[in-house]
C-alpha cells in the first residue's frame, strides 16, 4: 500500500521575489541589447525569460485542510499540506486533495431485519480523508467509494438487529440508537480504511417499515406493547397483593381463612389489573355478610 509522505517543497515568496527581480534584470539586459544592437543580450535575455517563466510554473497554493499530491512521470513525490504559497519542482503534477470533514444521506434502502421484516433505512456518514495518498493510488474514486461502502455496511448492519423488541436485553435497530451508530461507524471505518477515509460519525437518518406492511407492524407493535405493559401490570398487582396479605398477617390486623383470602386476592387484582376505575361497595352487615 502506498502511504502519505509530506513533501512540501519550498516557501513560494522568497522565490516569487527572486524570479521577480530576474525577470526585472532579463527586461532590463533586454532592453539595452536592443538600444546597443548585441544580438547576444536579446538572445540570454529571451532563453532567461523562457527558464524564468519555466520556474514560475513551479509554483502553487496550499489552502488550509488541503493536500497537493505531488507525482513526477506517474510516481508518487510527496504530499505538500503546508498552507500557503509553495514552490516545487515544475515537473511535478500536483493535484488538490481536499481534507475538509464532509458528509452525506445514504439513500433510503430496502432490506430485511434480523427477524426477515422489510424495512427502509438511510444513514448521515460524517467523514474526511486521512491519508492523501491512499485516497489517491488505492482506490479508483474515493468520493464514490466511500457512497457504495457505507450503503453495504448499512445493508449489512439492517439485517444483523430486528426493528423493534420490548425487552431491555435484545438491541434493536430503534430501541438502542447509540449501539446500533457506534456498530454503523465501526462497520463503514473498517471498509473505508484502506482508502486513508476516517469516519468520525455515522447514524441512522431515516427507519421505517416498508410501505406495504407498514400497518400490519404498527398493529403488531401496538399488540405487543399492550401485551408488555399488561405483563409489568400483573407483576406488580401480584406483588403489591403479596405485599399487603404479608403485612395484614405480620401486623395481626385481621385473620383470614384461605377462602377470605382469594377473595381478597381476586378483588386487589381486579382493582389493580382493570382498565377501568373500580366502584367502591361498603359493606353496612356484618364481617362474613
Amino acid at each position: 500500500m502506498i502511504r502519505e509522505i509530506e513533501r512540501n517543497g519550498l516557501s513560494g515568496i522568497p522565490v516569487l521575489l527572486a524570479l521577480l527581480v530576474v525577470l526585472g534584470l532579463l527586461t532590463w539586459g533586454f532592453i539595452t541589447g536592443a538600444q546597443l544592437g548585441e544580438p547576444a543580450w536579446l538572445i540570454g535575455a529571451g532563453l532567461g525569460w523562457v527558464v524564468s517563466a519555466f520556474l514560475l510554473a513551479g509554483l502553487f497554493m496550499v489552502n488550509p485542510n488541503e493536500g497537493r499530491v505531488l507525482q513526477l512521470f506517474g510516481q508518487y513525490a510527496g504530499t505538500a499540506r503546508t498552507a500557503g504559497l509553495r514552490w516545487a519542482n515544475p515537473f511535478l503534477t500536483k493535484r488538490r486533495v481536499s481534507m475538509r470533514v464532509r458528509n452525506f444521506e445514504s439513500s433510503r434502502i430496502k432490506v430485511n431485519d434480523s427477524d426477515g421484516n422489510p424495512v427502509e433505512i438511510a444513514a448521515v456518514v460524517v467523514w474526511k480523508v486521512v491519508d492523501t495518498a491512499e485516497a489517491v493510488f488505492e482506490v479508483d474514486d474515493y468520493e464514490n467509494y466511500v457512497h457504495v461502502q457505507s450503503e453495504a455496511a448499512l445493508r449489512n448492519l439492517a439485517t444483523s438487529y430486528p426493528y423493534d423488541v420490548h425487552d431491555e436485553e435484545t438491541t434493536s435497530l430503534r430501541g438502542h440508537t447509540a449501539v446500533v451508530a457506534a456498530h454503523l461507524q465501526r462497520e463503514i471505518q473498517d471498509r473505508l480504511a484502506k482508502a486513508g477515509v476516517d469516519v468520525i460519525e455515522a447514524r441512522i437518518s431515516h427507519l421505517a417499515y416498508a410501505p406495504e406492511i407498514a400497518a400490519a407492524m404498527l398493529q403488531r407493535q401496538q399488540a405487543g406493547a399492550i401485551i408488555a405493559a399488561r405483563t409489568r401490570i400483573v407483576e406488580g398487582a401480584v406483588s403489591m397483593v403479596e405485599m399487603a396479605l404479608e403485612q395484614l398477617s405480620t401486623k395481626a390486623i385481621v385473620q383470614l381463612d384461605e377462602e377470605r383470602k382469594a377473595a381478597m386476592v381476586s378483588n386487589l387484582l381486579v382493582v389493580l389489573c382493570g382498565e377501568r376505575s373500580t366502584q367502591p361497595m361498603i359493606n353496612t352487615g356484618t364481617f362474613h355478610q
